[in-house]
């Protein structure tokens, strides 16, 4: 089956229910001893407890999987829980990672400190955008390479078949942050990645009202992160979570459309603007890697960054406190545009010398264009760039 048809269509439930039902439950019963020594026989199979197995969270996790290509996902309770489990089934004491500068800030904080401090791995950072830079970085203890494609902030991309496969030549795992495109509009899998994940919160849930997080890969990596990571960490998806995200993913493919038309749009008027030095938009017929782009992905979502010219903070701050119809939050990817200036938490999260070299200054403005009319949005942005002057 197409997207459109694995997001929206269902057997028809319990008295022909065509939504399906909502397992709101910690626990479930069995009819004999037999029944629940079996069930322990089949913890990946058989619902026992909610923190393992739940219904509703099992149907979600199986709509990800299809709609990626893949054998099987795991729901967790956010995506950083779902990075970070799958990052620790890959890794053991003293191995080496390889990643990109501009990965997400908790993600890197994780790998770069957090990691090193527990289990003596190391870490190496690389722009991404050249193969030989990667290989160039290769230790005999490397066991994963860690992508995000389009990454933050700056929006670069990674050529994730070429990495995958000279990463599995020397037996190394790779995984990749997809939820900038989603699965909709770029297959990991299929461009080699050994599993996928997803800050849920983002497109795939997409009403800016749960956090949630996905790992998708093969049957026997996601049991083995779902008896031990998932399972011992305990870092779950709740079943009404779950039973939003169906809901969501019935629009998704619709919501993606409309997310690009209006970021077109609104990546127009930017690109035009005489106070503003760069457009950042995987989409973008002059993005440096737009070939690349355009070969990986089928389509782009409406998370972009822009930079002003002017590097006084408080005319950026102006432009910033100006805007009235995008609201200033963290996160993206829900129904409602959103603007933020990442200097405001990666001065926090990073090194002062490691800010500068993410190509990150005062000036970088990052917009999550929602479902309103881009015309509005446009008009909001040019009153926010008056006001700045």
């Amino acid at each position: 089956m197409r997207d459109d048809t694995i997001l929206n269509h269902d057997k028809l439930y319990p008295f022909g229910a065509v939504v399906p039902p909502l397992y709101q439950t910690s626990t479930f019963g069995f009819e004999s001893w037999e029944a629940l020594d079996g069930a322990f026989d089949d913890r990946t199979g058989t619902p026992i407890y909610s923190r393992q197995i739940n219904p509703t969270v099992r149907l979600a996790e199986q709509k990800l999987a299809a709609l990626a290509g893949a054998e099987s996902a795991r729901l967790f309770g956010s995506g950083m829980a779902a990075i970070s489990a799958s990052i620790l089934h890959v890794v053991g004491h003293g191995d080496h990672i390889i990643t990109i500068k501009n990965v997400y800030g908790p993600t890197s904080t994780f790998l770069a400190s957090y990691l090193p401090e527990k289990a003596g791995t190391s870490i190496s950072f690389v722009d991404g955008a050249d193969l030989s830079e990667v290989e160039e970085a290769l230790q005999p203890r490397t066991r994963l390479i860690y992508l995000e494609s389009p990454s933050s902030a700056v929006f670069g991309i990674q050529d994730i078949r070429a990495i995958s496969e000279m990463a599995h030549e020397r037996d190394i795992r790779v995984i990749v942050d997809n939820t900038w495109a989603t699965p909709v509009y770029q297959k990991t899998l299929e461009l080699g990645a050994d599993l996928e994940v997803h800050s849920a919160s983002k497109y795939l849930c997409g009403h800016s009202d749960v956090v949630a997080g996905a790992v998708i890969g093969n049957k026997q990596d996601i049991d083995s992160i779902a008896v031990r990571e998932g399972e011992l960490l305990g870092a779950k998806m709740a079943p009404f979570e779950a039973w939003l995200m169906l809901r969501s993913l019935r629009t998704l493919t619709a919501r993606l459309d409309r997310h690009q038309r209006n970021a077109r749009t609104v990546v127009d008027y930017l690109d035009s603007h005489e106070a503003v030095a760069e457009v950042r938009w995987a989409g973008l017929a002059s993005h440096p890697q737009g070939d690349l782009a355009r070969r990986q992905m089928s389509g782009f979502t409406g998370l972009l960054g822009f930079v002003l010219k002017t590097k006084d903070v408080t005319s950026v701050r102006r432009f910033f406190d100006s805007l009235q119809l995008f609201r200033r939050a963290v996160s993206w990817g829900g129904h409602d545009s959103l603007v933020y200036a990442p200097a405001i938490s990666y001065l926090k999260e990073q090194p002062p010398e490691r800010f500068s070299e993410l190509g990150i200054s005062v000036g970088d403005i990052r917009i999550s264009v929602g479902l309103e009319d881009p015309e509005d949005l446009v008009q909001d942005l040019k009153q926010a760039f008056e006001a700045m002057s």
